[in-house]
């Protein structure tokens, strides 16, 4: 069955179930703190699959998923079609283009960019290979994460679309680059739990053991990404070696976007701008851009408009608290940025922006200077202080309660003019 699928190791690494959730099982947690035995790997990959289980079997009864790829009516169709004419804005609108596409954005959105540069013919994808990838890269995000899902995956592959399009990259890219690129934003966080990597640790969860405690979440994330290029086989007319070093590098991308290592990259990029030496000559600056580009378009949130800035902080932080509130209900300790009782939104994004986003859109303006980084750069300015704002008025009424924030005047951005 297509829900139980393994992928037989072919580069040297341990494969990984496709799609297998990484459910977490508070029976086994309480059993773990009570005795020091571990859950035996059998044990362990057959609570990996359980969402996989609850989705075929609510195929087999015939209640289909809630968020399954149907056709949509012409006029829903006309808008979303719309929309993808202006896929180069800065300005353009997951949410509403999610809305448009019946929970498709993702599907839509990386087959109209690959069909854009030209990628299905340099390539020679077979198109029903290519549809059934995106549908089960589309599935296998899970629906019910506040923040970690599908529309967040075509959020980062839009934003990802529109650094492609600077002139400096846009020159320089090769086919081969562009499609990694892509790629790696359409499946950078698949398979996400809704979770992050402390709490996998602690709780002493299969994946954590399987990774060693070391970049857990985007191991996963990877490994599963391959998993579903062999099932499909999109890319099985290459040679091998060609393949191997898609899914390498392809790898060396996600594993990027690992926060924990933000400053490792930082650094290395920030040394060839102060160096000068940065040549888009060279294969290795290019992946080094390009896992620079997917690192700002993962985080790129507060560098939109404050309409959609704040939607996606809201969806972040609603993720944080909910995890929050399962450490509490089982007595762990709760991870930072996740008590509701002692966290707000405003204080979160005001960090966030600080200590992560302003030093990395920064480097990115000081290699790309143009219309569209100090655009980003502006919108991230206001931003924070539109939640400085909030923070002081929550601290002047004594509430913690969010509230209501004019969006910051657009009239002071430089406006880029990306559309594709």
């Amino acid at each position: 069955m297509l829900g139980d699928v393994r992928v037989r190791s072919r580069t040297g690494f341990e494969p990984e179930r496709r799609g297998s959730h990484p459910y977490i099982d508070f029976r086994i947690l309480h059993s773990l703190s009570e005795t020091e035995g571990s859950v035996s790997a059998r044990n362990a990959r057959r609570l990996l699959s359980f969402q996989r289980y609850l989705r075929s079997s609510r195929f087999f009864r015939g209640n289909s998923p809630q968020n399954s790829y149907c056709v949509l009516d012409d006029d829903y169709n006309g808008q979303a079609k719309c929309m993808l004419e202006k896929v180069g804005s800065w300005n353009f609108d997951i949410f509403l283009f999610d809305r448009l596409t019946n929970g498709n954005s993702l599907i839509k959105l990386v087959f109209h960019v690959f069909n854009t540069y030209g990628l299905i013919e340099h390539f020679r994808l077979d198109m029903i290979k290519l549809h059934r990838f995106l549908v089960l890269i589309q599935e296998d995000y899970h629906s019910q994460n506040p923040y970690h899902n599908a529309v967040h995956a075509a959020d980062v592959t839009q934003a990802m679309h529109c650094f492609l399009q600077e002139s400096k990259l846009a020159r320089s890219m090769t086919q081969w680059d562009v499609l990694l690129g892509l790629l790696a934003a359409a499946t950078h966080d698949l398979d996400h739990p809704g979770v992050n990597q402390p709490f996998l640790i602690k709780t002493k969860h299969y994946l954590a053991t399987l990774y060693k405690n070391t970049s857990v979440l985007e191991n996963h994330h990877w490994r599963s990404a391959v998993g579903i290029l062999r099932e499909t086989g999109l890319f099985s007319h290459l040679g091998t070696t060609q393949r191997q070093e898609m899914e390498r590098q392809l790898g060396s991308l996600i594993l990027a976007t690992d926060i924990s290592r933000q400053n490792e990259y930082l650094s290395q990029f920030r040394e060839h701008l102060d160096n000068e030496d940065l040549s888009l000559e060279n294969s290795a600056h290019r992946h080094l851009v390009l896992q620079m580009a997917l690192k700002c378009a993962d985080v790129c949130n507060p560098c939109r408009t404050w309409e959609l800035s704040k939607q996606w902080s809201e969806k972040i932080t609603e993720e944080f608290f909910h995890q929050g509130d399962i450490e509490r209900k089982h007595k762990l300790a709760i991870s930072p940025l996740c008590d509701r009782d002692r966290e707000n939104i405003a204080s979160i994004q005001i960090g966030f922006i600080t200590f992560l986003v302003e030093p990395l859109f920064v480097e990115w303006a000081r290699f790309a200077d143009t219309r569209l980084s100090q655009t980003m750069l502006c919108h991230l300015g206001l931003n924070k202080a539109s939640w400085k704002g909030v923070l002081q008025g929550q601290l002047d009424s004594g509430s913690e309660t969010d509230t209501v924030v004019e969006e910051p005047d657009s009239q002071c951005l430089p406006q880029e003019s990306h559309k594709v």
